[in-house]
């Protein structure tokens, strides 16, 4: 805690001439729930920093931002999470083969963010962990971005990109772009290890991570405006490891060599030797998505949107041979802070096809009579030689597709992605100094075409938050948060946060 401290006064030093003020906040918080595991609107989209059914605990955050008004900026955070958290219990297969119990918990202390930012004009570079959220939809009101979300405990990364939608030359402001490209690495191999079964299947370690994005958008200062995009979100490198029976049965390593960071940015072929399994085909594992938005802006100053999602993990879904699988939503925005209504979004997600139950090529079996070909088994968030798109149990994506830290048989891999439900999120302010934000889905699942439920199971969440902004101490609020879960999915839980949160601790020190 004390060197956390020092980090804190150091970057009160380093902001003491900056052109943006540094902002200190602390936050104490606890949840009680009935369950190992707390609610699932309570542990969704918050960074992963809450995930068990018990906790107390005390973050301490300072950042700066970016100055967009200069032509030079820079920007820095640090943010620690330090308390109590309670266990889970996972099933483990020891190296005799004997069944076990391992009670797995969050560190008592840990680093949720620690980054630098630097910007020259449209453009800036970034290193370290940062939070991130979609670069298009709804972060607190929708389900979570397919590709990329604030679900998950963010990765170290190298990141550079646009500030933000920039103006193409020559199009008088009409059309604009943004694009981001990244680097990382993940930093999970301990909590893979403590959390996975050994029963049989993989897991994979040291592995690194590319995103890239762009996205194209019409005018935003006219009425209407539409943008248009891709994400594309890639693991590479590693090592394999599998286990049958508690016992450890092979390894595959996967070499990272300097030119595999321009294989796997322009998605190409990776080694032609059999023994390097899916690197005869495209380099690493990818996913990602196609977006798209549409935006009308009424006489009133409100606005409307109409959006979706189509993901993809292969050129089956890039070509959108996976029927009506995607996030479908639309959002309005009063654009008035004290309105009863502030936002709204309604959603409908379908991840049932995934461009058929087979995956089937010809030139991969040349001994077979098979000549017909599928280019199914999308298999979304799993792969065969990767793990699945999670971070520390918890999806980097959409949360809707279930989290791995659910698998408490100790299965490292999606076991629910074929999925089909809606989802809701309203926000508004019930009068001047109290917020409120309500969230309800229901989703029904028929597990994975490799692995297919016997039954269908279902869920219904629900969460109602209420923040208290106090009038007489500016910067102190009070959260709390009530949630519900209902459903042999998820199971039946019921949770309760709440948190005092206090933004101006950096005033305090400087009286």
């Amino acid at each position: 805690m004390r060197k956390l401290l020092l980090l804190c006064l150091v970057a009160v030093g380093l902001c003491s001439r900056a052109e943006e003020p540094l902002n200190v906040s602390g936050e104490i918080f606890g949840t009680v729930g009935d369950s190992q595991l707390a609610p699932y609107y309570i542990m969704s989209n918050c960074g992963g920093v809450v995930t068990q059914g018990k906790t107390a605990a005390f973050r301490l955050k300072a950042t700066k931002d970016l100055d967009l008004s200069r032509r030079f900026s820079y920007s820095f955070g640090v943010d620690a999470v330090t308390g109590y958290a309670s266990d889970a219990d996972y099933a483990r297969i020891d190296a005799d083969g004997k069944p076990t119990l391992r009670s797995e918990g969050p560190a008592a202390i840990w680093l949720q963010q620690l980054y630098a930012q630097v910007k020259y004009r449209g453009v800036y570079l970034s290193a370290g962990m940062k939070e991130l959220h979609s670069p298009l939809f709804n972060t607190e009101l929708g389900s979570g971005d397919f590709s990329q979300s604030n679900n998950a405990r963010p990765v170290p990364e190298v990141r550079a990109g646009f500030v933000d939608f920039q103006n193409i030359p020559f199009t008088n402001g009409w059309v604009q772009i943004q694009g981001e490209i990244a680097y990382g690495k993940y930093q999970q191999d301990d909590w893979l290890e403590n959390h996975y079964n050994r029963l049989n299947s993989f897991i994979n370690k040291g592995v690194w991570t590319h995103y890239k994005s762009c996205y194209f958008r019409t005018k935003p200062s006219k009425p209407f405006s539409a943008t248009v995009g891709m994400q594309v979100f890639s693991q590479f490198g590693g090592t394999a490891y599998f286990y049958r029976n508690g016992v450890l049965t092979d390894t595959e390593p996967y070499d990272v060599k300097f030119e595999d960071f321009f294989r796997i940015l322009t998605l190409r072929e990776g080694s032609s030797d059999e023994n390097f399994g899916d690197r005869q085909y495209v380099y690493g594992n990818t996913l990602g998505s196609w977006d798209f938005q549409a935006r009308y802006r009424l006489r009133n100053n409100s606005e409307i949107k109409a959006y979706f999602q189509w993901p993809y993990e292969d050129g089956t879904g890039i070509g959108k041979l996976n029927g009506f699988d995607g996030i479908w939503g639309l959002e309005y925005d009063s654009r008035k802070e004290d309105a009863f209504v502030r936002s709204a979004v309604i959603e409908y997600i379908d991840f049932t096809n995934q461009s058929g139950p087979t995956h089937w090529a010809p030139a991969d079996n040349p001994d077979s009579s098979m000549n017909g070909e599928a280019t199914g088994g999308d298999n979304y968030y799993n792969n065969f030689r990767y793990n699945s798109f999670m971070n520390l149990g918890m999806s980097q994506g959409t949360p809707f597709i279930v989290s791995t830290i659910y698998n408490r048989n100790g299965f490292m891999s999606v076991l629910d992605n074929r999925i089909r439900g809606f989802h809701v999120g309203i926000n508004g302010s019930i009068y001047k100094p109290l917020k409120y934000r309500l969230l309800l889905s229901y989703r029904k699942s028929w597990g994975t075409y490799s692995c297919p439920r016997l039954e269908v199971v279902d869920d219904t969440s629900f969460m109602l938050e209420g923040i208290y902004n106090f009038r007489q101490v500016e910067g102190l609020s009070l959260k709390g948060q009530f949630a519900v879960d209902r459903g042999n999915l998820l199971g039946n839980n019921v949770g309760v946060l709440l948190s005092v949160s206090y933004n101006r601790l950096f005033d305090l020190f400087t009286r």
